[in-house]
């Protein structure tokens, strides 16, 4: 395992402070809620305007992103390993920002998938890079606490997304939220253009030929522990698109809650960004295996209660919110451990990686997602599913990591004690 840059403070030359490194960070991570949430307050009326009158192909405009910005971190990810984080980062920043205000004047929908998949291609960057240039700074425990900060920033998004697009959509048509992303993602790419320093160090790079990129995606996908939590994880992130994918539909077509949309919505993802905050708190005692692996079994436990729930007739809005805000909560701990278990033994290769746990979380995840969305049937019981038995195959997958034993702290690497 790489510890050589595994270490709890900033290098006193490093130019952004702590606090500015992961607000950084997560205004990166963030532009990737942000161009999925915001829009769904106004999936209807996209799909009205553009002659689209499937509900179910309406997805798609999320859809189309998520295959973008899936595949092309299989490129971001060896590019930033050989040229460094910054040059590839400003490029794909530069194509999201210009893809966002290209949406906007899109005249048909299949232009407009087109668009968010180009859009998507361009966001692979900030996800690839967000997380490589925190590895390349951190390690173990504190990886997975400074992580966890970088998530509790990025939820904010989810809170404040949807009710700012519903507020967008006040003022304007569909259209104004792409202009609206458009001009965040712009402020996120003149900030990083002007503050984040190259984190990348010249012995750590790797040439970008054929044979040295093969041989950084051997090294990722025969990694044991890091390929089994990265498939722990698309399972438990494509349980999330599916909902991202049918909350619309089940939270107005079946409850029929209106406006209070964007508020329900903005509880469950503040009380994940307050349970990322707690796992920040208690990681560096606990250790990333006992938190992430505990949440994954009550994650299941709460899954279940709403799956056999659904089975025996309509749950209650009440029941349905409180039992999936439990697993969402359940899911920060799990999101943010699983991520850096599976970058932790693979320090020396961390763009390449980073880029290959991405796209398979993405793009199986995003698959996964589709599945459990397009299986909407006017009740809960899909989505209900699709999370419980995505935590049965986390479950399996967290098991063949760590060979049958869970909670076993073993080689993570501590931080200091103050």
């Amino acid at each position: 395992m790489d510890q050589t840059r595994s270490h709890v403070a900033l290098p006193t030359s490093f130019p952004l402070g702590r606090n500015e490194l992961i607000a950084l960070a997560a205004a990166l991570m963030a532009l990737n809620a942000l161009a999925i949430d915001i829009m769904l307050p106004g999936l209807q009326e996209i799909g009205a305007s553009l002659g689209e009158s499937d509900e179910n192909r309406r997805q798609f405009v999320i859809t189309a992103y998520v295959t973008g910005f899936g595949f092309a971190q299989l490129l971001f990810g060896p590019l930033s390993d050989r040229f460094g984080r910054r040059a590839p980062l400003i490029v794909g920043l530069s194509i999201y920002v210009m893809a966002a205000f290209a949406c906007a004047f899109a005249p048909s929908f299949e232009t407009l998938l087109v668009m968010r998949f180009v859009q998507g291609l361009g966001a692979a960057a900030t996800r690839v890079i967000a997380i490589s240039l925190v590895r390349d700074i951190f390690g173990g425990r504190a990886m997975a606490e400074v992580m966890s900060l970088v998530f509790m920033v990025f939820m904010i998004v989810p809170v404040i997304a949807p009710g700012v697009g519903q507020v967008v959509m006040m003022f304007g048509d569909w259209p104004m939220i792409f202009l609206f992303m458009g001009v965040m993602s712009a402020f996120v790419l003149a900030w990083t253009s002007m503050r984040l320093p190259e984190t990348l160090k010249p012995e750590y790079r790797r040439p970008f030929t054929v044979r040295a990129i093969a041989d950084g995606f051997r090294i990722v996908l025969t990694n044991r522990v890091s390929i089994c939590y990265t498939a722990a994880f698309t399972c438990i992130f494509g349980a999330l698109f599916g909902f991202i994918n049918s909350a619309q539909q089940v939270y107005i077509g079946i409850y029929g809650v209106g406006a209070w949309f964007p508020v329900l919505f903005a509880i469950v993802a503040g009380l994940m960004a307050v349970s990322s905050y707690l796992n920040s708190r208690l990681v560096g005692r606990l250790g990333m295996r006992k938190l992430a692996h505990g949440a994954l079994i009550g994650f299941i436990g709460v899954t279940a209660i709403s799956f056999f729930w659904s089975l025996t007739g309509t749950v209650p809005l009440w029941a349905f919110t409180v039992l999936f805000a439990l697993a969402m909560m359940q899911f920060s701990w799990i999101g943010s451990n699983f991520n850096s278990l599976a970058m932790e033994p693979l320090g020396h290769v961390a763009g390449t990686a980073s880029s290959v746990q991405g796209f398979l979380q993405t793009v199986g995840g995003g698959i996964l997602g589709a599945m459990i969305g397009q299986a909407f049937d006017g009740t809960v019981t899909p989505l209900a599913a699709g999370y419980f038995f995505a935590g049965i195959g986390a479950l399996g997958m967290v098991l063949l990591a760590e060979r049958g034993k869970l909670f076993q702290a073993q080689n993570e690497t501590l931080p200091p004690r103050s």
